[in-house]
């Protein structure tokens, strides 16, 4: 019988580290070795998740420090807490895939700029690898530590892609994105009240957001040196997110069969004809991409949907450790959209 890959949970009680539970706890080649939060050790992990979610693993405790015995731990901690997590956890022989932001941009002085906090660890900066596994497979095959990718990168990224793998010569980018209001996190905020939120939408981080650097961060590693103009709304449904991507360039052909070429055989992208609906990718790995261009502007729109809590972190985060394990990569979320 082949063994089972054993995983860790950090910060377990968000919304990411729910979602990676609600995955992990069926996945067939995956052992729970042990859940931690800080906040909530102690505990059995059904007195703070829902018995039906911790099927199987409901008498875990949850714990202060991570089982030993694990082989990749997942992080879904604050940008300040991998930080200092990352190197300590590396240094006892573990795989970790962080969720969050503090090892995916090389540039260590944008951590000043972006996150307020000094990066001391730029040695494990070079050793990161970018988990979006359509652009970095080879490299997330033999990674120690991935950087799984922010939600607007992934959406984003997906959708420039084409044409940096291409050589489409780029002039402009401009991105506006929308996001479901758990891009914000589990901690309780005033403006995300429900009857604040409810029949509401705004504009935030207009100027400057943490996510435009990491994106030209990746671009530049791909060989394209544009700044990104990017400015992400707030919307009020609980998880997804749809990016409208702006590019003005070369023009080329069929921008549609380009995106097809690019993205054949790739599960979890789907190149459509029409603009896709959050719905339609909500609770799963999926990137609906739908690729235009107005020869009236001589722009192309890309429009890109994922779910944020699911190709855009926790999803892609078990696809990255299926990739490290060297299993299928669709092993554990080959999921169908909850529409409704």
């Amino acid at each position: 019988m082949e063994q089972a890959l054993k995983v860790s949970l950090v910060g377990v009680t968000g919304y990411t580290g729910i979602e990676l539970l609600r995955v992990l706890v069926s996945h067939k080649k995956v052992r729970i070795t042990s859940v931690v939060s800080r906040t909530d050790k102690g505990k059995k992990l059904s007195d703070v998740i829902p018995i039906t979610l911790a099927e199987g693993i409901a008498d875990l405790y949850i714990s202060e420090d991570v089982d030993p015995n694990t082989d990749v731990v997942f992080l879904c901690t604050p940008h300040e807490v991998s930080l200092t997590l990352v190197p300590s956890l590396l240094s006892r022989g573990f795989k970790v895939i962080d969720l969050s932001g503090a090892y995916r941009i090389r540039d260590k002085k944008v951590y000043e700029e972006y996150y307020n906090f000094m990066h001391e660890y730029s040695y494990l900066l070079e050793r990161a690898v970018y988990g979006l596994p359509e652009i970095f497979r080879e490299d997330i095959k033999n990674a120690h530590l991935v950087a799984n990718p922010g939600c607007y990168p992934t959406a984003t990224l997906l959708a420039l892609y084409p044409f940096i793998k291409e050589r489409i010569e780029i002039k402009d980018i401009v991105v506006h994105a929308v996001s479901g209001v758990s891009g914000a996190g589990r901690k309780t905020r005033q403006v995300f009240h429900f009857p604040e939120m409810f029949g509401d939408a705004f504009v935030y981080s207009p100027l400057k957001h943490r996510h435009t650097p990491e994106m030209e961060d990746v671009i530049r590693r791909l060989g394209v040196n544009v700044s990104i103009r990017f400015v992400p709304s707030v919307i009020p449904v609980s998880r997804g997110m749809i990016s409208t991507v702006y590019v003005k360039g070369e023009a080329v052909n069929d921008v549609f069969e380009l995106f097809k070429s690019v993205y054949e055989g790739e599960k979890f992208v789907k190149v459509l004809k029409e603009p896709p609906h959050i719905s339609w990718v909500r609770g799963t790995n999926y990137a609906l991409i739908c690729p235009l261009y107005d020869r009236r502007t001589g722009i192309y729109t890309i429009i890109s949907a994922i779910d944020n809590l699911g190709k855009g972190a926790s999803l892609q985060a078990v696809q990255n450790m299926n990739i490290m394990a060297g299993f299928k990569e669709d092993e554990g979320i080959d999921l169908k959209p909850l529409i409704v």
